[in-house]
């Protein structure tokens, strides 16, 4: 799985990036999140490879479509630049929407292509089971929720040649995608855990290609510390788990962009009444052998704006 990519599970996770002080507070965010794939299995790897950028490239679609050939230079950038919307109905009824635009890169056999487009729009809802706010030590939240994927982005972009190119590397999927989640945050005194997995049921696009459905799982524990009243910064570990078969051809696997990856990192929350600052920096840890380069990093930048000054799930 990709991520980056519009097809892959972990851009859901990207949703519930960062430390989430739940109070019921609709809010309003702008997520940058770049990708890197580089290393074939047994090469060394880096999050800047060469020739490579961290910010958006312009679109370059006149070299040929290149394989991957285990070649050292080989890699795949993703970046995706998100506006993310929370509406609370009540105060257990959050809705949410996730607008993307992606901006892909790729280099194989010393050809590199870039692609961009908006991607493929997000809706899903969190109902809030268990809310318990009043001790004096220890608060819990747990919400779960469902959600879709709308197939609104290209995913018919050509080379000059007049080439497709792969579904993964494309804006967009052309498929319908469902998925479930489930969160979980505990908090005891200024200590914190958040705990979220995702299952992904990924649908056929008009040619009938389509990713296997997904998982992904992510894990943060944090420390609040307060500065004063109005300032509070969150620091956290944190590791996330993403596995897909790969791509499917009418039903079937085709044997390409199978993932197993284990990712760990650190991040740092910053809020200052009702501003949220959110980063993140997560590298490969492990990751099951195959034939396309291995994912060697994430990083996450984000702010986002609360219509109220938030209070915290921990104490």
């Amino acid at each position: 799985m990709l991520c980056g990519s519009s097809t892959f599970a972990c851009d859901i996770c990207g949703c519930f990036m960062g430390i989430t002080p739940y109070d019921n507070v609709s809010s309003l965010g702008v997520f940058y999140r770049y990708r890197s794939y580089n290393g074939y299995f047994g090469q060394d790897q880096q999050f800047f490879p060469d020739e490579s950028s961290f910010f958006p490239q312009a679109n370059q679609t006149n070299n040929p479509l290149g394989n991957h050939n285990g070649l050292l230079g080989d890699y795949e950038i993703y970046r995706t630049t998100e506006i993310r919307g929370r509406y609370f109905i009540q105060k257990r009824l959050e809705i949410n929407a996730i607008i993307p635009y992606l901006n892909n890169s790729e280099k194989y056999n010393n050809q590199t292509s870039t692609i961009s487009g908006l991607g493929d729009i997000t809706l899903y809802a969190g109902y809030h089971l268990l809310r318990k706010l009043d001790q004096k030590t220890i608060n819990q939240r747990l919400i779960t929720g469902a959600g879709i994927k709308i197939p609104t982005a290209n995913n018919l972009v050509k080379s000059d040649q007049g080439l497709t190119y792969s579904n993964p590397f494309q804006p967009g999927t052309g498929s319908i995608d469902g998925f479930v989640y489930a969160n979980y945050i505990i908090g005891i005194k200024n200590w914190g855990a958040s705990i979220n997995s995702t299952y992904k049921f990924n649908g056929r696009n008009s040619d009938q290609e389509s990713i296997a459905n997904s998982t992904t799982s992510f894990l943060s524990v944090f420390r609040k510390i307060d500065i004063d009243k109005n300032i509070k910064i969150i620091p956290s570990v944190q590791t996330s788990y993403e596995f897909t078969k790969g791509e499917k051809y009418q039903g079937k696997l085709t044997g390409e962009h199978e993932t197993n990856n284990l990712m760990a990192g650190a991040g740092l929350d910053i809020f200052v009444k009702n501003i949220g600052i959110n980063t993140s920096f997560q590298t490969n840890a492990w990751s099951a052998q195959t034939d396309h380069p291995r994912s060697s990093g994430r990083l996450t930048l984000g702010i986002t704006y609360n219509l109220k000054q938030l209070y915290y799930a921990i104490n």
